[in-house]
């Protein structure tokens, strides 16, 4: 895979495929069944799952290999020495090898492999880099002028202002509506920390405006129940109100964000959103979703909450992963510490 996110095997064109032998597309066939049935992965890891097992299989087909149960430990080290031989990242070579041992296990279980080669493959372990998070002051300025901007916008969508409009108050009334939506995402993101995809995916009925919670369907098709705070809440309701019915089509159905067609709000939109939201305000550094996930992790530690109830918040299966949140509240101590003690 190139670093894009692309798999391609090194030294043949992106995107060309070589023909694998039956057994051997029938085995991957079987893998990415397995990858979206049982394990119920994402769309996006499951092709990249996918790109990387067919890219070694194509590798071991090359070495001779014609069936499943051909494939070992050496084609497996040096599929991945020819990956890093092109130039493939420490963090994308993490990940293919993480598709090897996930494919060879499946392999196994299913008699396919008489031993697992996986296991002896080992783990490369990734230098994790510290997230990209917005201050505490720097989220309040956002957020403020997108309240200012969701009142105004609630004013030109109300009951009777201008219920027959010229094409020129339509689109005002659609502009209006828009504010509400990017009101109500950037709240949302930042008051649950939940990721882009949990966001689109969210339908109106999954928000409890009593108990102040939503309940997102996050990766591997597991629920979890997020609190929201009020603020957030609020945008919400104005935006359901207000902005909603103004953009709602048949093509609707339940989602809680629309686009402006009317079709549920897409992850690549909501990025968009996140980052010309942001670049208006003119005052913060750009950043996205992942961003203010990031952000609303940070804030939350740095408010006293405890590691595991943000890992619960995030829907981490791992508290590893949310280890590196704290090392975020720490250098952001020691920086301001740097700038305010005198024999720092």
């Amino acid at each position: 895979m190139t670093d894009a996110g692309k798999p391609a095997a090194a030294g043949k064109p992106a995107g060309a495929e070589e023909p694998l032998p039956p057994r051997l597309a029938a085995a991957l066939a079987g893998f990415e069944r397995y990858l979206r049935a049982e394990r119920s992965l994402s769309p996006h890891t499951v092709r990249a799952y996918t790109g990387d097992i067919r890219s070694l299989l194509e590798h071991a087909c090359r070495d001779g290999v014609q069936t499943p149960d051909g494939l070992g430990l050496a084609q497996l080290r040096s599929w991945l020495a020819v990956q890093h031989g092109s130039g493939a990242a420490r963090a994308t070579l993490a990940r293919r090898g993480a598709a090897a041992r996930t494919f060879t296990a499946f392999a196994h279980r299913r008699g396919w492999l008489a031993t697992d080669p996986g296991p002896q493959l080992g783990t490369l372990k990734t230098r994790r880099t510290l997230p990209h998070v917005l201050r505490q002051d720097e989220m309040e300025a956002v957020l403020a002028d997108l309240d200012a901007a969701g009142r105004r916008a609630e004013q030109v969508t109300a009951p009777g202002s201008g219920s027959e409009a010229s094409g020129a108050q339509a689109e005002e009334r659609t502009a209006a509506a828009v504010a509400l939506r990017d009101a109500a995402v950037l709240e949302l993101f930042y008051a649950t920390g939940i990721r882009v995809s949990e966001l689109c995916g969210l339908d109106a009925g999954r928000l409890d405006q009593d108990r102040r919670t939503v309940r997102v369907r996050g990766k591997g098709d597991k629920e979890r129940i997020v609190p929201v705070g009020v603020p957030a809440l609020r945008a919400v309701a104005r935006w359901l109100a207000a902005g909603r019915p103004e953009l709602a089509a048949g093509a609707s159905g339940q989602a809680l964000f629309l686009g402006v067609r009317g079709g549920r709000l897409d992850p690549r939109t909501a990025r968009r959103i996140v980052h010309e939201r942001l670049r208006e305000t003119g005052t913060v550094r750009d950043t996205g979703p992942h961003g203010l996930r990031h952000t609303a992790a940070t804030h939350l530690l740095e408010g006293g909450a405890d590691l595991r109830s943000v890992q619960e918040i995030l829907g981490h299966s791992s508290p590893a992963t949310t280890q590196i949140y704290t090392h975020v509240s720490i250098e952001r101590l020691k920086s301001s510490y740097r700038q305010a003690h005198p024999r720092a």
